[in-house]
């Protein structure tokens, strides 16, 4: 059962999917890392929290004691079978996990993601356009996160997966129920409606074959000299929607949530564009949007929390990001941070193969994005005012900002 009473202590009785703690999550990871290096909660059946960057790291990359065939935290505790999971790779356990990555490791090379960088451009240019006409209408104002920032991956994974971009709000509506509420029992009727969105994806396409799509391409994959079964090809397209696009949304967004507040980090960056691959790089370590879940398969304990069978475990790698042990003046943002080895893209044998595609977006949305802006503040005088999304991936949800700007013609 979800316990929905009132958090008492963060260190004792934490939630992540209440709106205290997406509004005050950094505050929150520093006073675990000072006071509390490893938390716990009953809620959800028990889960832990490391909060500095050593323990992370070593459980995420500690196969042996901790299964990732569940990566959400939920109330009815871990789902999916080892070592295949729900949505392969990233729920998969060794031996199983190293195929199932490879398969999907030539549609995220660098090569393939610089074939979508011209659409992620035009994209990024037609939604500022929009964007700007809408800020002329109303006083200055315009929504960045509902505007800008959450449609960006929504096309690109869209083009991607050969699927239609109107789709973009069934996608949205996935990732509020699965990430953001994952404690409310409205999830069991959107699964259902997941499962019911795959499975029709899936038959479409073996009934239309011959597209030049991702979902194609895992429909003549073979393994062994089998084909991948329906359901984890529906796994697959489920990860990439969800995950592929909610990661990338939240980084945008909380980039330019940055910006709205540091207009001599948004001018360095317009001035000296020469800047911009080392400020996407800080923008990801500060900002990182990503904690990701194991569940414990062998008892183990990790500074004396005695971590049991079934066990929840969150690996936070937006607290890893900050650690002092780990980077120096770690809770400051530096633009131009030269040595910059974040987690943001996790640790181990689960760390995004999405990477490439999720920098090239950010990149492409940030230059774009400074080069047409002018001018860019938060509406609220009170940067607390913006809603941070809750769950296990954290960005702005709404992000209403006073905006001007004009576009240059197309290059």
């Amino acid at each position: 059962m979800a316990n929905n009473s009132p958090v008492s202590d963060w260190k004792t009785d934490f939630d992540h999917t209440v709106a205290d703690w997406a509004q005050n999550a950094p505050e929150i990871w520093a006073e675990f890392r000072e006071e509390c290096p490893v938390a716990h909660t009953d809620r959800f059946g028990g889960c832990w929290f490391p909060a500095i960057h050593e323990d992370i790291s070593e459980i995420a990359h500690d196969t042996e004691h901790f299964t990732s065939r569940s990566v959400i935290v939920n109330d009815w505790g871990p789902m999916g079978e080892a070592p295949v999971g729900g949505a392969p790779p990233i729920t998969s356990d060794p031996p199983f996990h190293q195929m199932a990555r490879k398969i999907l490791l030539p549609a995220f090379s660098p090569k393939a993601v610089a074939q979508l960088e011209p659409t992620t451009r035009e994209t990024c240019r037609e939604l500022i356009s929009d964007l700007l006409e809408t800020a002329a209408a109303n006083g200055g104002r315009a929504d960045a996160a509902t505007g800008y920032a959450q449609h960006i991956p929504v096309r690109i994974i869209a083009k991607m997966l050969g699927l239609p971009e109107s789709d973009g709000d069934t996608f949205r509506g996935f990732i509020h129920r699965i990430m953001e509420t994952p404690g409310q029992a409205e999830i069991a009727e959107d699964d259902v409606l997941l499962d019911s969105y795959l499975e029709t994806t899936v038959t479409n396409r073996r009934e239309n074959p011959g597209g030049n799509d991702l979902i194609s391409y895992l429909l003549d994959v073979e393994v062994d000299g089998e084909p991948l079964t329906d359901e984890h090809i529906g796994g697959t397209i489920a990860l990439l929607i969800i995950a592929g696009i909610d990661t990338t949304w939240s980084a945008i967004g909380a980039s330019l949530w940055h910006l709205a507040q540091n207009p001599d980090d948004l001018r360095r960056l317009r001035s000296e564009p020469d800047l911009m691959p080392f400020a996407v790089e800080e923008f990801l370590r500060f900002y990182a949007p990503v904690t990701m879940a194991r569940s414990v398969s062998q008892d183990i304990t990790i500074k004396n929390a005695e971590m049991k069978v079934d066990d929840w475990v969150l690996l936070p790698f937006p607290s890893a990001n900050r650690d002092e042990e780990a980077f120096d003046a770690a809770d400051e943002f530096l633009l131009d941070r030269k040595q910059n080895r974040h987690a943001a893209f996790g640790l181990g044998i689960h760390r995004c193969l999405g990477s490439n595609l999720a920098r090239m977006e950010l990149r492409i949305a940030l230059e774009e994005w400074v080069n047409a802006i002018d001018r860019m503040e938060l509406e609220s005088s009170d940067p607390d005012s913006v809603r941070w999304s809750t769950g296990q991936v954290r960005g702005p949800r709404e992000l209403p900002l006073i905006i001007s700007g004009s576009m240059e013609p197309n290059p």
